[in-house]
């Protein structure tokens, strides 16, 4: 079977290319198309009153999109903004600290560049204490994190459900959020590679304590600007750096009174461009109408997988180390393979217009809903021939 109808604009753009970056630049759906003709038709029809709509309308369809695909049922704790960066500055603004000079962090040293980068600069500025795990050996590193954690004396524990260089998951979710406290520490999930990768990553049970990141960039098919904040309720009330859309609920406050919404609108900046939001929610109806679940299409993906696994033998990559294994259980949306040659075979197939994407010295292939069977015949083809 093929989904590749519901994305003939992208496809269509550019019909000689193989696009097997789905995890790190997803291919954007006709769906979003027609989410952000929704979104310009808005702004002109309604001019100043479009923000009634927005968030009336838009922003609480989005959160219940979100709730529903973690797992949680509580729309009212999931808040938007550009990128999950700004949620990161704010989170740390926020947590409740043991030492009022610095943040004492726990993390992995397998985060995303954006808790990576910040948290060693503000280390290097004296802001921040970082400890960080070794996300290899990956077998073990699930219960070397849960112990580092259990260990006490952090402010802030962040940790990605699926690590973004390995496709590696942390499964101690659950565990883990048994250990945030409103009064510290505070746990914090990306989920960036998780949310519409696995099926519910997250549920209720954690949701009661724990946050949660995630977004609209990958595997959700809406395009940048649809990050989110899963915020447990009771945790930080007030936080430190906040814009005014965080008082959006009442305009009536007398001037001079810092007032926040009691929901996760507590963490809202300013004004925004609402037009991913309008994305994700067209993106969201397409899938049910297509009667296309995040079960379905990970089954899928994996079965793509399975195929080039099968298809890769005797070739360069096959030589490579696969570093997330199909083992039968809810699987990355990617194959990263390490290899001292991975920036070359990258470069090579980009020539050929096969555009995958590479960390360092890992190779990563990432499968979408437009993908079938004939596509990883191609890709296999062009593997054949790196040298």
């Amino acid at each position: 079977m093929s989904f590749k109808e519901l994305f003939s604009r992208s496809l269509g753009a550019d019909p000689t290319r193989l696009h097997f970056a789905a995890h790190s630049h997803h291919l954007w759906p006709d769906a979003s198309f027609d989410g952000q003709v929704e979104c310009w038709n808005d702004a002109a029809r309604l001019a100043d009153r479009k923000w009634d709509t927005v968030m009336d309308e838009v922003w609480p369809e989005a959160q219940r999109h979100v709730a529903a695909e973690l797992g949680t049922g509580m729309s009212d704790a999931v808040v938007f903004a550009s990128n999950t960066h700004d949620f990161l500055i704010r989170l740390v603004a926020s947590v409740p600290r043991a030492d009022a000079r610095r943040v004492k962090v726990l993390m992995s040293d397998g985060e995303f560049h954006s808790a990576r980068r910040q948290f060693a600069r503000w280390a290097e500025q004296g802001w921040l204490e970082l400890e960080t795990v070794a996300a290899e050996p990956f077998d073990t590193f699930t219960a070397r994190f849960l112990a580092a954690a259990q260990g006490g004396g952090h402010d802030l524990i962040l940790v990605s459900q699926i690590l973004f260089g390995s496709g590696r998951r942390f499964d101690g979710v659950a565990r883990l959020s048994q250990r945030s406290r409103p009064e510290g520490p505070w746990v914090v999930v990306d989920g960036y590679h998780a949310f519409m990768a696995l099926p519910t990553p997250f549920k209720e049970t954690a949701a009661q304590s724990a946050f949660y990141l995630g977004g609209g960039y990958k595997y959700a098919m809406s395009g940048e600007g649809c990050a989110f904040l899963h915020a447990p309720f009771g945790f930080g009330p007030r936080p430190p750096v906040t814009g005014w859309f965080a008082e959006f609920e009442d305009l009536s406050l007398p001037p001079g009174m810092v007032g926040y919404a009691t929901d996760a609108m507590r963490f809202m900046g300013a004004t925004f461009d609402p037009s991913a939001l309008y994305r994700f929610n067209a993106v969201r109806r397409m899938l049910v109408e297509n009667n296309l679940t995040t079960a379905l299409i990970s089954a899928r993906v994996e079965q793509l997988q399975s195929l080039l696994l099968d298809a890769i033998a005797g070739t360069m990559l096959g030589a490579a180390e696969l570093l997330n294994p199909i083992d039968g259980r809810p699987h990355a949306r990617f194959l990263a393979f390490r290899s001292s040659n991975a920036l070359g075979w990258y470069d090579q197939l980009k020539a050929m217009n096969c555009i995958t994407d590479v960390r360092g010295d890992v190779l990563r292939i990432g499968f979408g809903l437009y993908h079938d069977d004939a596509d990883v015949d191609r890709l296999a083809a062009l593997l054949g021939k790196l040298t």
